[in-house]
């Protein structure tokens, strides 16, 4: 079933970050802010028009194992990915 990312339900300790309104330039700084954010047991629900994975290995050197990420949807077009903040 796919996520609807433009519904922004907040449950469970997950938030929706639909990346695709923000412009270029300023996603990686907005990602960042949103992750440092969280607590731990909390999600960001990342939502995207590609597969980000340039960001995936910044996120990893920058959080280590801190972050868990878990791909929700991967398709052509549409990207959603967890991040759950460890403990």
């Amino acid at each position: 079933m796919a996520h609807d990312c433009s519904i922004p339900v907040i449950q469970n300790g997950v938030y929706i970050f639909d990346a695709r309104g923000i412009a270029r330039r300023f996603r990686h700084a907005a990602i960042f802010g949103a992750l440092n954010a969280l607590q731990a047991g909390e999600t960001m629900r990342f939502c995207n028009d590609h597969d980000p994975l340039p960001l995936l290995v910044q996120i990893e050197q920058f959080f280590g194992q801190r972050v868990k990420t878990t791909y929700v949807q991967r398709e052509a077009d549409k990207i959603v990915i967890d991040f759950c903040i460890q403990s």
